[in-house]
């Protein structure tokens, strides 16, 4: 075993949530603006709804077991990456719906693989903690979602700005993830 209790981080246990939390807000504040600029969305609502959809929970379990838990959540925060930039640029609907399917897609299996990744490696003296704190960071993920919203309201290519901040973070996530000590199952 590398290290005790003492040799981890609540980063390397938690910053999974924040992607779940702000890509949950950033969409509900980005569709009002996408349905200004896509006249067919606002007309149709399977439209905002398939912008929303998330798939990449149904998968995750077998990504899991058969890549393992650090490539998983690595190889979701590129598919949300990717997902972030199609959304930002994209210049029709059905562009802005790849993109969202990629990045719920790398959501979904960060989120599933980050709720698996806590049970099997952390001590069971804190593991309600780490649990709290990824829970903290939904939360907070969906806060600066709506403030980063905020700040970007007034500016031209509004929804844009909104849906394609996020890939700063899973660069920062991704980089903080390749730090991360192998655990499995740690008692």
């Amino acid at each position: 075993m590398e290290g005790g209790p003492e040799a981890l981080s609540k980063q390397e246990f938690t910053i999974g949530g924040f992607l779940l939390g702000y890509d949950t807000g950033v969409i509900s504040r980005a569709l009002l603006y996408i349905c200004e600029d896509f006249v067919e969305v606002d007309k149709k609502l399977w439209l905002q709804e398939a912008i929303g959809a998330i798939i990449g929970g149904a998968v995750g379990g077998w990504i899991n077991d058969r890549l393992g838990r650090k490539i998983s959540i690595l190889g979701a925060y590129i598919i949300f990456f990717l997902g972030t930039i199609v959304m930002a640029i994209a210049p029709a609907p059905w562009v802005l719906i790849v993109g969202k399917i990629l990045v719920d897609f790398g959501v979904g299996i960060t989120s599933m693989t980050f709720s698996l990744y806590i049970s099997e490696a952390s001590p069971t003296a804190i593991r309600g903690a780490f649990v709290c704190i990824n829970g903290l960071l939904i939360t907070f993920g969906q806060f600066l979602s709506y403030v980063i919203n905020l700040a970007f309201t007034k500016i031209p290519g509004t929804w844009s700005w909104m849906l394609g901040v996020a890939r700063f973070s899973t660069v920062v996530q991704f980089i903080l993830m390749l730090t991360l000590l192998r655990r499995w199952l740690y008692n």
